[in-house]
């Protein structure tokens, strides 16, 4: 009498959290963008807002153009870099842990976000620096670089809408008090370091 094979148990799947979807690649430039925005987004925000906390404190002491170039790129790539890493390192741990928990993978490509984050921190900070790069745009290029940050501290905030469904005047205009603000404490503490230092007035 022959005898039924004994059914082998089917090994554990990965399974999805209620809500999730399987991951898909995706297939066009658009579907890419789409995929990457809140990297890119975030990124130039963070890029815009830290390069132009720097030039306007050292602006604010009142030091050459070449003390500014400097410290602007210095501080551009490093926490670009800085923050591509930890975005990567982010999407790595949560997968690990969901991993761990049984999940199946939501992103395999942390590498990618973390590339997406570093390029358009590089790409945004820039901005503050061009008015100092650019020849012939006067002999103060502080007030250039003032309104190239703003006009893209409003642009970059507009374009959150995408990710955060808020309307974009609403998103742009935060980004846009945000950043000023942040670069006004920069600019200020820049002037009274610069005064107490070598009593050079604070304008």
């Amino acid at each position: 009498m022959n005898e039924r094979p004994t059914p082998q148990p089917e090994p554990d799947r990965p399974r999805f959290a209620p809500g999730e979807q399987p991951h898909r690649e995706p297939t066009s430039f658009r579907e890419a963008v789409q995929h990457y925005l809140r990297d890119l987004v975030y990124g130039a925000n963070d890029g815009i807002i830290t390069t132009f906390a720097v030039v306007a404190g050292v602006a604010g002491a009142d030091l050459p153009t070449t003390t500014i170039l400097i410290l602007g790129f210095a501080n551009l790539v490093a926490d670009g870099f800085s923050m591509g890493a930890s975005n990567f390192l982010s999407i790595r741990s949560d997968e690990a842990a969901r991993a761990a928990a049984g999940l199946a993978v939501q992103e395999p490509h942390a590498g990618r976000h973390g590339f997406a984050t570093f390029g358009a921190f590089l790409i945004a900070g820039a901005v503050p620096l061009l008015a100092y790069v650019v020849p012939d745009l006067g002999a103060d290029p502080f007030p250039i670089a003032i309104a190239l940050t703003l006009l893209t501290l409003f642009a970059v905030g507009a374009s959150r809408s995408f990710v955060t469904e808020r309307g974009w005047i609403r998103s742009g205009l935060e980004m846009l008090t945000v950043g000023a603000a942040a670069a006004g404490v920069a600019y200020l503490l820049g002037a009274v370091i610069a005064n107490v230092v070598n009593g050079a007035p604070i304008a």
